[in-house]
């Protein structure tokens, strides 16, 4: 039984228009303007127990509004999603006590107290026994390597620090789904790789479900093996990562190295990203790589080729990109 099933999810908000200038904000006192804005438009997908997805878009998608629904803290304009078995927007206390929300730019610890104090606070909250809470709390701060933090005030704490206290909080009940909102936002690569290996070893021995959304490609490389990807509020892909890279990665760079200076001329195999010294980077159709290669290895003496696929971060502005246009055409 899928642990999230969502089937025509829908959230439009009313937004206020206001006029321009003197005349058109007096105007707005007696006689207001307001538009539709679909945040979420009729999308569906369900995750199974123990799947770690990666849930992307581009800022103003509606990554977030829906993670917000799934929680149950904003209430669909229509449609339907059954997230542990419960509707979320009902908000029973059994659904609560087997998810955490984590949201990067949202802090859930007291600022002034000991991040130590706070857990106690979700102990009594969730009203978990104490030699439970003991030995979780022992195991993730282990984990997180934060043993010396906890009795430090959460002002005092850097950001890396902080979002680890914060993965601990929403961890120490034992959710059965972890629902994460730009987890690692601001955090420098250290911190990120932290973190990312925190929940890929949590996953690994909790076989909790995740849903991740981030701007960090490397997020979900590092713990993702599948992808949802929302524009302009509708669903665009769900599937592999790799068949992501296969659809919409049309090229792959080959990387060449030869045994004298790169010659003139790579133009004639495709797109020349890079030259220096003995090295080229050229980027080629998918479909011409055997064939090109094929032409170099007979042409020029290689000492050295690799062949990769394009970067994510490219290949997933190129869904974003082609989905505007379709949205725009439509």
């Amino acid at each position: 039984m899928p642990i999230i099933e969502v089937e025509d999810l829908t959230k439009t908000y009313r937004v206020f228009q206001k006029r321009d200038g003197l005349m058109g904000a007096l105007r707005g006192l007696y006689r207001r303007e307001y538009k539709e804005v679909k945040a979420v438009d009729r999308i569906g997908f369900s995750i199974e127990p123990g799947e770690m997805v990666a849930f992307l878009g581009p800022n103003g998608a509606g990554k977030t509004t829906t993670l917000k629904m799934l929680s149950g803290l904003v209430y669909p304009t229509s449609g339907d999603a059954r997230v542990l078995g419960y509707t979320p927007w009902r908000r029973e206390d059994a659904f609560r006590r087997q998810f955490a929300l984590v949201m990067g730019q949202k802090n859930q610890l007291w600022w002034d107290l000991p991040a130590g104090d706070s857990f106690q606070l979700h102990r009594e909250i969730y009203s978990i026994p104490k030699e439970e809470f003991d030995r979780t709390l022992g195991e993730l701060v282990e984990l997180l390597g934060v043993q010396k933090l906890t009795r430090q005030a959460v002002r005092e704490l850097s950001l890396g620090e902080r979002m680890k206290m914060e993965l601990i909080a929403a961890l120490l009940h034992g959710p059965k789904l972890l629902l994460l909102d730009e987890p690692t936002i601001g955090l420098d690569v250290v911190a990120q790789a932290a973190i990312q290996k925190c929940l890929r070893d949590y996953h690994e021995s909790r076989g909790v479900t995740m849903l991740l959304t981030s701007h960090y490609m490397r997020d979900v490389e590092a713990l993702c093996d599948r992808v949802i990807v929302i524009t302009q509020g509708r669903l665009v892909y769900d599937g592999p990562l790799a068949g992501i890279i296969e659809r919409f990665g049309e090229s792959k760079l080959v990387r060449l190295q030869f045994e004298e200076p790169a010659p003139e001329g790579l133009e004639r195999f495709g797109e020349v990203v890079r030259r220096e010294g003995p090295f080229a980077d050229v980027r080629i159709e998918r479909a011409r790589v055997a064939e090109t290669l094929g032409a170099l290895l007979n042409q020029h003496a290689l000492a050295d080729v690799s062949v990769e696929d394009p970067p994510l971060e490219e290949v997933i502005a190129k869904v974003f990109e082609e989905a505007r246009l379709a949205h725009d055409a439509a």
